[in-house]
C-alpha cells in the first residue's frame, strides 16, 4: 500500500500531524492495536500552557528547566512553551470540553509548576483529546486510519528492490495481526509518533503497547538516539494487587494531597523537600516514597486528600474516585494506597525543531523523542503539548519541503520462505518477564554500577536467544514486541553505564553528584 505520508501511531502526536498534512497530503496512520489503545488516553492530569494574567512564558520555561535539572535545551523548551495557548486554541475548536470557571478556561497546578496553568478535562484529560482528535480524523476523506497494525521494522535503501543500501526512509513492514500477513507501507514521508518504552519495566502506568517500537525500529534504521537512562518513574500507582497500572494523578497532590507513612501518619515530605513538600518534581518524589518503602520495609505508602470536602474531591477527580469506590476505597474519607512505576520515556530518537531525525524521509514526535524540552525529568503535563507541538511542527516541514519529497521505489515484499509457525510460545514470555523484572530490579529508580553491569549482562545473554528466535519463526505482535523491548532495554543501560553523575531521573549511588558538565547521552548505530 502506498501513500503520501505514513504516520506510526495514532495518539496525540500522530493525530495531530495527520489533520495538519490532510490539507493537501493523503495520510495513513497505522495503530499496533485499536485506534484509542494508546498513551494519549491515559493521560489524567491535562495540559500545560501560560493562559493566566499572573504567570509568564519565562516562569514555565524556568520550572521546565529546573524538572529537567539543565539538561533541557534552552531553545527546545522556548519553542513549545511559546506554542501551548495555540495548541490549546486549536483543541477547543476541534471541542476538547476542557473544564471551565466562570467561562474561563480552569487551571489546575501540579508538582514543579510555579502556578496554576494546567488546562484539564476533570480527571480524563488524555480520553477527551484523543476522542476529539480521532472524531476529527475520521470525518477527513485524506486520512485513513488503519488498527491492528504491528510494525516489524523501518523500509530503507537496504528493502529496495533495487539495493541502494541508502539511509532514506520509505515507510515501514507491518504485520495485519488479523490475517497474520506482513505488508510494506510506502510513502514519501514518514513520522514515527509510536510512544514510549514503559512496558520495558516490571510496573508501569504505559499501556500494554508501549513496548519501545518507534525506538528500537529508528535505532535499528540508523538513527541516533539520546538519554535513554532518564526514565522516570510516577510517584503515585494505585497499590493493589488486584488492579495494575492504574495512576492517581500528579493534580492530587497539586490539590492539596498529603502523603504520609501509613502506620505513624508522618507527612514524609518534609523530610526530603520541606519547601515544596509533595509539590517536588516526580524525581524527587518518587525517591522520597521508594526510600520510605525501602527504609520501614513497607509495602505502599499512603496518599490523602480526605481533609479537603468530599464534593470538592469528587468534583475534582471523579473518574478515580468511581474507579477508588469500587474497589472498597472512599478517597473522601480515608487515604490511598500508593507505589512509584515507571511512567514516561524522557529519552528517544534524535529530532530536531522540525520534527527531523537523522535519517531522510523520517521525522519523529511524541514520547518516542528526545526533542531536547524534557531535560533530565519531564515537568508534569508538559508530554500532550510536546505532541501537538512536534505533531505540527514536522507536518509543516513536510508540507514546506513536499516538491523534493521522491515517490518510492519498487520495495520488496517481506519474505517468509525460511520460516515457521513458533512451537515454544513460552519462550517469548520467559524471556519478556525476565527481561522487565530485570529492569525493575536493577535499573530502576536508584540505581548502581554494579546492578547495571549485571543488567548488561544478562541483557547480551538473552540476544542471541531473541534473534535466533526472530529469524526462524513468523512474527506476532508478540515476538515483535520482545525484539523491541529487548532493544530498548540494551539503550538504557548502556546509556546509564555512560553517565557517571547523578542528574534529575538518573540517580545512581557511585556518583551521587552532578557533573561540572551538562552533556547528553547520545548513542550512534
Amino acid at each position: 500500500m502506498q501513500t503520501d505520508v505514513l504516520i506510526i501511531g495514532s495518539g496525540a502526536a500522530g493525530l495531530t500531524a495527520a489533520l495538519t498534512l490532510a490539507q493537501t497530503c493523503k495520510v495513513l496512520v497505522l495503530a499496533k492495536g485499536d485506534l484509542k489503545s494508546g498513551s494519549t488516553a491515559w493521560a489524567q492530569g491535562g495540559i500545560a500552557a501560560v493562559l493566566d494574567a499572573g504567570d509568564t512564558f519565562e516562569d514555565h520555561i524556568r520550572d521546565t528547566m529546573v524538572a529537567g535539572a539543565g539538561l533541557n535545551d534552552r531553545a527546545t523548551v522556548e519553542f513549545v512553551i511559546e506554542r501551548a495557548p495555540a495548541a490549546i486554541d486549536l483543541l477547543c475548536e476541534l471541542g476538547v470540553p476542557f473544564n471551565r470557571d466562570a467561562g474561563d478556561l480552569h487551571l489546575t497546578r501540579e508538582g514543579g509548576h510555579s502556578h496554576r496553568r494546567i488546562v484539564h478535562v476533570d480527571d480524563a484529560t488524555g480520553w477527551a483529546v484523543q476522542a476529539a482528535l480521532l472524531k476529527a480524523a475520521e470525518e477527513n476523506p485524506n486520512i485513513t486510519l488503519l488498527p491492528h497494525r504491528t510494525c516489524v521494522d523501518l523500509i530503507t535503501g537496504r528493502h529496495e528492490a533495487k539495493f541502494s543500501g541508502s539511509g532514506r526512509v520509505w515507510g515501514a513492514y507491518a504485520l495485519d495481526v488479523e490475517s497474520g500477513k506482513v505488508e510494506a507501507y510506502t510513502a514519501k514521508a514518514t513520522i514515527l509518533a509510536a510512544g514510549g518504552a514503559g512496558r520495558v519495566y516490571q510496573f508501569s502506568t504505559a499501556p500494554r503497547g508501549a513496548t519501545g517500537d518507534g525506538i528500537a525500529m529508528a535505532w535499528r534504521a540508523g538513527a541516533r538516539v539520546s538519554n535513554m537512562e532518564m526514565m522516570q518513574f510516577h510517584p503515585t500507582c494505585l497499590y493493589n494487587l488486584d488492579v495494575k497500572n492504574f495512576l492517581i494523578t500528579e493534580a492530587v497532590r497539586g490539590e492539596g494531597g498529603h502523603l504520609l507513612h501509613p502506620e505513624t501518619g508522618h507527612r514524609f515530605m518534609a523530610d526530603y523537600d520541606p519547601e515544596r513538600m509533595e509539590l517536588a518534581p516526580r524525581d524527587v518524589v518518587a525517591r522520597a516514597i521508594d526510600d520510605q518503602i525501602k527504609r520501614y520495609g513497607l509495602d505502599y505508602v499512603h496518599l490523602d486528600i480526605s481533609h479537603q470536602p468530599a464534593d470538592f474531591v469528587k468534583g475534582h477527580f471523579p473518574t478515580i474516585y468511581d474507579k477508588l469506590l469500587g474497589l472498597g476505597i472512599d478517597m473522601t474519607t480515608g487515604p490511598i494506597p500508593v507505589v512509584p512505576a515507571q511512567h514516561y520515556t524522557c529519552g528517544g530518537v534524535v529530532i530536531d525543531l522540525d520534527g527531523r531525525t537523522d535519517l531522510p524521509g523520517l521525522y519523529a514526535a511524541g514520547e518516542c523523542t528526545e526533542s531536547g524540552l524534557h531535560g533530565a525529568n519531564r515537568l508534569a503535563s508538559n508530554s500532550l503539548l510536546e505532541c501537538f507541538v512536534f505533531g505540527e511542527a514536522a507536518a509543516q516541514n513536510i508540507l514546506a519541503h513536499w516538491d523534493g519529497f521522491e515517490a518510492p521505489p519498487a520495495i520488496r515484499e517481506w519474505d517468509e520462505s525460511r520460516v515457521t509457525d513458533s512451537d515454544e510460545e513460552v519462550v517469548i514470555k520467559q524471556n519478556w518477564t525476565e527481561i522487565r523484572r530485570m529492569m525493575w530490579n536493577y535499573v530502576g529508580i536508584v540505581r548502581t554500577t554494579k546492578r547495571l553491569e549485571r543488567a548488561q549482562n544478562r541483557i547480551e545473554l538473552l540476544r542471541s536467544e531473541i534473534e535466533d528466535y526472530y529469524g526462524n519463526f513468523r512474527v506476532t505482535t508478540d515476538l515483535i514486541e520482545l525484539r523491541n523491548l529487548h532493544q530498548c532495554a540494551g539503550l538504557i543501560v548502556k546509556s546509564a553505564l555512560t553517565r557517571h553523575e547523578s542528574r534529575g531521573l538518573h540517580y545512581i549511588t557511585d556518583y551521587p553528584e552532578l557533573a561540572e558538565e551538562v552533556r547528553d547521552t547520545v548513542l550512534v548505530p
